[in-house]
């Protein structure tokens, strides 16, 4: 055996198959939230949201979409706020996210990224985020960018989510919707179907077992360091 002189071994779980079995009720249709990052009336990114839906629900999601409008900026309110209270159980009853938001001066837009911010890393014991999979899209007003789907990716690694390879980026987009809002048919529109199909099954793959792989030794140290305090505080 390696000789590990700073691990404790008591703390440190050895990873199984069987160990990754899934735990809990699995009874209810996968749940996945969306998020666009767009307040305009005719907003492509919110078009696109709605066609993933559609695709999601079609496989038996169920889905909700959060509505950014008269959601305050960070910070500027406290966390009682409505808005703010509706986007964090959101999250919380979410199991996959699906991200997208237009490219704005070669990033992501402040309606995108206010909605994150938003969005804690901890609510007391529960985390909104972690553990979730999610989907990154971006929508752009000119030629095919990555810039904002790249973003988001940081943003999902940051916020602890086990974001999918693929991803979908839909240039001049503008020409891919027509009047009613919908997507019209292309290699995006398919590439758009691809990624929530990839969603899903990394959906259903990761359901029940979240919990388990987000288990983290350094986390188990903290609090088994926090628990001795405890005791010795009672002394």
């Amino acid at each position: 055996m390696p000789d590990l002189p700073n691990i404790k071994p008591e703390l440190l779980d050895i990873p199984t198959v069987a160990k990754l079995a899934p735990v809990g009720s699995l009874a209810h249709p996968p749940r996945i939230l969306l998020l666009y990052g767009s307040l305009r009336e005719r907003s492509f990114s919110r078009f696109l949201v709605y066609e993933a839906a559609r695709i999601l629900e079609h496989f038996g999601a169920e889905v909700k979409i959060f509505d950014p409008m008269e959601l305050p900026m960070a910070g500027s309110v406290p966390e009682t706020h409505p808005k703010v209270v509706e986007l964090r159980e959101l999250s919380l009853w979410s199991e996959g996210q699906v991200w997208c938001s237009p490219e704005r001066h070669g990033a992501v837009t402040a309606v995108m990224k206010n909605q994150i911010d938003w969005i804690p890393l901890e609510q007391g014991a529960l985390r909104p985020s972690q553990g979730r999979t999610l989907a990154v899209m971006q929508v752009c007003g000119g030629s095919q960018s990555f810039n904002v789907v790249n973003t988001l990716r940081l943003l999902g690694r940051w916020m602890r989510m086990f974001t999918i390879p693929n991803q979908s980026s839909v240039p001049m987009a503008y020409k891919e919707f027509d009047d009613a809002g919908r997507m019209r048919p292309s290699a995006y529109y398919e590439r758009v179907v691809d990624v929530m199909e990839e969603l899903f099954k990394m959906t259903l793959l990761l359901r029940g077992r979240t919990d388990y792989l987000t288990d983290r030794y350094s986390e188990r140290n903290e609090r088994a360091v926090k628990a001795i305090d405890r005791q010795l505080g009672k002394i």
